[in-house]
């Protein structure tokens, strides 16, 4: 692969990553990830090559001077994989969110965004934790938000609120390119650290959020005006909360039998029952704040 395999005295790809990520050579980083994808590729470990090569993808396109070092022929090559790789029906990757986009199709617009708040609600309690890492600090406001948009299905909010849930969303969209988002991790008690880069699965929960505040400004900025046509709804939100990422790089194979997978793949299920079959902003408000409390890791 462009001679970046098999080079006599040369570390391995492993030890690479943490040299680059000390250094904060990033171009180094996204070629070394490339390597690791593109070699899990060729051996049919499909799971590995989608989290290697979306995060090699993931740091040369955030930014001009790493897109620039890295080179065409590396990201064309990239690029090419990862269009072969979502044509694989047997990824989670691939069949959660289409599973999910079916279902958002049967549901009404309000049915819709609650059904990707009670799956941000579950983001709460590991984003606090996040959060505490310098440049992270977003990530803990996401109970904030998530209670002011159930309120603000409600009520009007304020203009402050407004004004704090656009910083929210733009800070969200920024966090993609931070150092922070591809060298930082944070302790689990008994398992692997959980990195920040484990958010980079599902296509990006951070650019996910992002997607779904603008989609909420947009509904709030639309019904302060009177709009008789409301923007719809964004559902992809609702598959990143099962976080593959963490668990294929911490030694996953069949994603389907990890138990907080198949533990959230039912929530999800459930949380689409209810917002169909079952609604009532009291049963949704009950839901948020339970699962506001759960730690989705464990």
């Amino acid at each position: 692969m462009f001679g970046l395999f098999g080079k006599k005295g040369e570390k391995a790809p492993e030890e690479r990553l943490s040299d680059f990520q000390r250094k904060k050579d990033f171009a180094g980083l996204a070629r070394t990830y490339y390597e690791m994808g593109a070699a899990a590729m060729d051996t049919g470990d499909l799971n590995k090559a989608q989290l290697w090569l979306h995060r090699a993808d993931t740091i040369y396109s955030a930014d001009d001077d790493i897109y620039d070092k890295v080179g065409e022929r590396l990201m064309d090559d990239c690029s090419d994989r990862i269009g072969q790789l979502e044509e694989e029906d047997g990824l989670l990757h691939n069949a959660v969110p289409a599973e999910i986009a079916e279902k958002a199709g049967e549901l009404g617009g309000v049915q819709v965004r609650i059904w990707g708040l009670l799956s941000i609600a579950r983001l709460v309690r590991l984003g606090e934790r996040l959060g505490g890492l310098p440049g992270c600090e977003v990530l803990g406001e996401l109970g904030w938000a998530v209670d002011m948009m159930f309120q603000s299905l409600q009520t009007p909010p304020s203009q402050e609120e407004y004004q704090h849930l656009m910083d929210v969303c733009n800070a969200l969209y920024e966090l993609n390119g931070k150092p922070v988002y591809y060298t930082g991790e944070l302790e689990v008690p008994g398992k692997v650290p959980f990195q920040v880069f484990d958010l980079n699965g599902m296509f990006g929960v951070e650019q996910e959020l992002n997607s779904y505040i603008d989609s909420h400004l947009r509904l709030l900025a639309a019904m302060s005006q009177g709009a008789e046509e409301l923007p719809a709804g964004e559902s992809g939100i609702v598959g990143c909360t099962l976080l593959p990422d963490y668990y294929v790089r911490t030694g996953s194979v069949n994603l389907e039998e990890v138990p907080q997978i198949k533990a959230e793949l039912e929530r999800i299920r459930s949380d689409y029952d209810f917002v169909r079959g079952g609604l009532t902003v009291e049963g949704a408000a009950e839901k948020i704040a339970a699962y506001k409390q759960l730690d989705i890791l464990a």
